[in-house]
């Protein structure tokens, strides 16, 4: 069932964490805000100005309205008298204000009688954004705005979340969740990563047997990629692609809501599914070639870099820059497995005609030419921060993955660069806590503080340098991802500690703020919206071996309207077990030991893994 995100009224009260934020319980943390005393009243009769209705963020609030069973219509500002263009019990949405504004920047100012948000293009969107944050249920039908003024812009430029569909296949409805989701929270590059060894999920009419054969693998691996288990699969075949007419659907879908699409088409290397569809693109035709059933990097299998390839990718990238009309295509570039270009003829006398100095010149040459195509039609570059190798290729921009490293060499050189390093937090499919009851994942541990942690300007790069860092990106790469919901777990809420470290400045970052005061009220909202997340332990709560006789513990929910139980008799708690109320006062006798354990459940019956405080009393 198509489960669209708009954060409807779902809230029956202003939540006690919201009277106590100085940032009024918004994610991402805005650049400034003036709390103020009072409430908007939101009802049905409330009148809705607008001096431009066709603009998408009106277009958006109206279709929020009328979701929410308001049904509040827009009125032309433009066409009213003076006299009524300051009328109570109103929301203004203005693109034509005076004043200047940072880009993407808006204001929003919340009075007891009137409601007006100044902002230009996408800067309205996110003013609408943030008042939807705001709007509580009041229990009677109708629904209160607390009173502020508010100020704001975003940090960085480029603020990504990357989605892999290759490994396993995510419908139309999900991709569009994913992007109301990053909408939310204003985040606004959607990095779509279609083609990879494992499956080609995108129609090219030119090439159909990259869909009809290249988007099926005929099993799939069960557990690791590597080990005892290595040699286990399922058995079943996989696969699905996105028809060049739902791209288009996607595209528009994420246009309206100013996020861009940024597709991912892998080259020279993941490019199994594709030689298994046209084997003539690698260097050596006669061997078979099938969609890749386990995960990892093929050790040989790559494009060759003929004239005849060039042609195959160039026809590929028209296509693929007919879909996507943005500045940015990604090119992929990384992990490109060299042993065939290293044992092939034609590469050597390339490499030697070339004047190149090895395979990782043939690999810049590679993208070099592929740049220059994509150049000629006006849009431009993205790969991985393995086209560093060999010589980076003039007008690339690199998104550094593998560390800082790459980064921070290619703003040096002048380049413009995306951070998504894996060690920084940014990889979405590392696990959330260091626990066996953690679901099974790729490897690596990225808990929300880590992510929440992250800054992406490096202290290595001068003033200058810095300018060339566009913003920051995490991505969530679905090899052990299978469903929607394992997706939505792994996630959230690390996107919203994303959102945070895109958007705000850095001298409005608190972690304990956000982690204790906001999270949980907008946990509560996916809750009853029926969004998938990771449900966090309770605050206060830990996994940890303590010594002493007597201990206080303070527990909290980290999720508006979830209780938080526990045992002290070393059984693993569940709803039938105590739930907490009042803090704690425990007495270990002497010689003994006691367990602490608790568990988060939330209405809808998701769980936190359970925590087990050892308290020994030796």
């Amino acid at each position: 069932m198509k489960r669209i995100f708009l954060l409807l009224f779902v809230v029956a009260s202003v939540p006690v964490f919201a009277q106590h934020d100085p940032y009024m319980c918004i994610i991402p943390a805005p650049v400034s805000v003036k709390k103020a005393k009072g409430d908007f009243k939101l009802t049905s009769e409330t009148i809705v100005l607008a001096d431009s209705p066709s603009n998408r963020a009106v277009k958006f609030f109206a279709a929020y309205l009328k979701k929410a069973g308001l049904g509040n219509s827009i009125t032309d500002l433009t066409i009213l008298d003076k006299d009524h263009r300051d009328m109570k019990n109103a929301i203004t949405l203005s693109v034509n204000f005076k004043g200047d504004q940072p880009e993407e920047g808006y204001e929003l100012n919340i009075t007891p009688d009137h409601i007006t948000i100044n902002g230009r293009n996408a800067g309205l969107f996110y003013g609408v954004q943030t008042l939807m944050q705001l709007i509580q249920k009041d229990g009677n039908g109708n629904a209160t705005i607390p009173c502020g003024y508010i100020k704001d812009y975003p940090r960085f430029k480029y603020r990504g979340m990357h989605l892999d569909v290759s490994r396993h296949f995510f419908d139309v409805d999900f991709v569009k969740q994913y992007i109301d989701l990053m909408a939310s929270y204003k985040l606004n590059n959607f990095h779509w990563h279609l083609t990879d060894d494992q499956g080609w999920r995108i129609e090219i009419k030119k090439y159909p047997k990259l869909t009809t054969v290249g988007s099926l693998r005929a099993q799939t691996k069960i557990g690791r990629a590597a080990g005892v288990d290595s040699e286990l699969y399922d058995n079943t075949p996989y696969g699905g692609f996105y028809t060049q007419d739902q791209v288009k659907d996607i595209v528009d879908y994420a246009t309206q809501r100013y996020v861009n699409v940024i597709p991912e088409i892998e080259m020279p290397g993941h490019s199994v599914a594709a030689m298994a569809a046209y084997p003539e693109l690698s260097c050596d035709p006669k061997k078979t070639y099938k969609v890749r059933e386990t995960w990892g990097v093929s050790e040989d299998d790559v494009y060759c870099p003929t004239e005849e390839n060039f042609k195959f990718s160039t026809d590929v990238l028209n296509e693929v820059m007919d879909m996507f009309p943005g500045q940015y295509i990604h090119i992929g570039g990384d992990e490109v497995p060299k042993d065939a270009w290293k044992t092939s003829d034609f590469c050597k006398q390339l490499i030697d005609d070339r004047g190149l100095k090895d395979v990782n010149g043939l690999q810049s040459y590679f993208i070099a030419r592929i740049e220059k195509y994509v150049n000629s039609q006006g849009r431009s570059i993205i790969g991985w921060d393995e086209i560093l190798d060999g010589g980076l290729a003039p007008n690339a921009t690199v998104m550094s993955w593998r560390g800082e490293t790459g980064g921070i060499s290619a703003a040096q050189q002048g380049h413009d660069v995306i951070m998504t390093p894996g060690s920084g937090g940014m990889y979405f499919d590392h696990t959330q806590q260091k626990s066996p009851q953690e679901p099974f994942s790729i490897g690596g541990n990225a808990p929300l503080s880590k992510t929440y942690a992250y800054d992406p300007l490096p202290a290595a790069l001068d003033k200058e340098q810095q300018k060339h860092i566009l913003g920051v990106q995490a991505n969530l790469w679905t090899e052990y991802i299978a469903t929607p919901e394992k997706a939505e777990y792994m996630l959230l809420p690390r996107m919203l500690a994303l959102a945070e470290v895109a958007w705000t400045p850095l001298a409005n970052k608190d972690f304990r703020n956000f982690s204790q005061d906001r999270i949980p009220h907008h946990l509560g909202r996916f809750d009853k919206e029926g969004i998938n997340y990771r449900v966090p332990t309770a605050i206060g709560a830990m996994d940890t071996s303590v010594i002493g006789a007597r201990f206080k513990v303070e527990l909290s929910s980290p999720v508006e309207g979830a209780k938080v139980y526990y045992t002290l008799d070393g059984y693993t708690p569940r709803e039938t077990d105590v739930y907490y109320t009042t803090p704690l006062d425990i007495i270990v006798p002497p010689k003994n030991t006691m367990h602490l354990k608790t568990i988060v459940i939330n209405p809808s019956g998701k769980r936190s893994i359970v925590t087990d405080m050892k308290m020994e009393n030796k």
